[in-house]
C-alpha cells in the first residue's frame, strides 16, 4: 500500500528541501528587519489606513504593524503563507494527474493492478511532503530568530498558526487536483489552480463589508486568518475542520470524475 505516495513523495523531497530553506531564509530576514522597523519614527498605522480598503482587508486586517505579532502577520503570513504558499500547492496539485496523462506515464501505471481511485488519492497524499515539511521547520526558525533579537511571541499561537494552515493548504491542493483530473495538459491545470485560488482570495477580500459578503464563504481564506491567530490568539478550529472536510470532498469528487473519464 501507498507505493505511489512513497514514490511521488521521494520525488518531492528535493523541491521541499529547497522550498523550506527559502522560506526559512525569508522568515529570518523578516525577523531581523523588525527591530529597525520598531525603532523608526514612521507611523505605519497611518500608512496602513491610507491603503485601499480591499488591500487592508486582504493583507492587514486587524493587525498592529508596530507589534512583532502584527509585523509577522502582515509581512510574512498573510502574504507568504496565506496567498503564495496556497498558490504553490494549488499549482502542484494541478500536475498530479494531468502531468502523467500528458506524458503517457499514467497509461503504464494503470496497466498495473492498481485502481484509478488509489492513484488519485495516493498522488494527492504525496503533497503532504511539502505541506508538512515547511510547517515543521519554519515555526522553529521564526521562534529562534525572535529569541536572537530579544523579542518574544506566544509559542502556542505561532505553532497553532502552522498547524491550522495545514487544512487550508490541503484545501488549496484539492482545488488543483479537481482541475488535474479534468484536463489533459498539466500547464493549463496548474494555471487554473493558481487562478482559482487567487480568484477565491479576491472574492473573499472585495466582498467583505458588502451586501455580497456571503460570497466570501466560498473562499478557503475565509476560514484561515494568520492575523487572528498570531495577533489576537483566536483559533478558528471549526474553520480548520471545515477546510479539512472540503479537502476530503475535493479528493472524493476528483476520484469520481477520474473513474468516469476516458484517457
Amino acid at each position: 500500500m501507498f507505493e505511489v505516495t512513497r514514490y511521488e513523495g521521494r520525488r518531492r523531497m528535493r523541491g521541499t528541501a529547497v522550498l523550506t530553506v527559502l522560506l526559512a531564509v525569508y522568515a529570518l530576514l523578516i525577523v531581523f528587519l523588525y527591530p529597525s522597523i520598531a525603532e523608526s519614527s514612521v507611523d505605519f498605522d497611518e500608512y496602513v489606513e491610507s491603503l485601499p480598503p480591499a488591500f487592508q482587508e486582504g493583507f492587514v486586517g486587524s493587525a498592529n504593524f508596530s507589534t512583532v505579532e502584527g509585523f509577522l502577520s502582515i509581512e510574512m503570513y498573510q502574504f507568504l503563507w496565506l496567498l503564495l504558499l496556497g498558490l504553490y500547492v494549488a499549482y502542484s496539485g494541478g500536475a498530479l494527474v494531468a502531468g502523467d496523462v500528458e506524458t503517457g506515464q499514467l497509461d503504464m501505471l494503470l496497466a498495473t493492478p492498481i485502481s484509478r481511485s488509489r492513484v488519485v488519492v495516493e498522488k494527492y497524499l504525496s503533497l503532504l511532503v511539502p505541506v508538512l515539511g515547511v510547517n515543521l521547520v519554519t515555526p522553529f526558525v521564526v521562534y529562534v530568530g525572535l529569541l536572537a533579537i530579544d523579542e518574544t511571541i506566544d509559542p502556542v499561537s505561532l505553532f497553532a498558526l502552522h498547524l491550522l494552515s495545514i487544512p487550508y493548504l490541503l484545501m488549496c491542493a484539492g482545488v488543483g487536483l479537481l482541475l488535474s483530473v479534468r484536463l489533459d495538459r498539466a500547464d493549463i491545470a496548474q494555471r487554473g489552480g493558481i487562478g482559482a485560488v487567487f480568484g477565491l482570495f479576491l472574492l473573499d477580500t472585495v466582498s467583505t463589508d458588502t451586501d455580497f459578503e456571503w460570497l466570501g464563504a466560498l473562499s478557503p481564506t475565509r476560514y484561515f486568518s494568520p492575523v487572528d491567530i498570531l495577533s489576537e490568539g483566536t483559533y478558528d478550529v471549526a474553520g480548520a475542520l471545515l477546510l479539512l472536510a472540503g479537502a476530503i470532498a475535493c479528493v472524493g469528487v476528483s476520484v469520481l470524475l477520474f473513474e468516469r473519464r476516458d484517457i
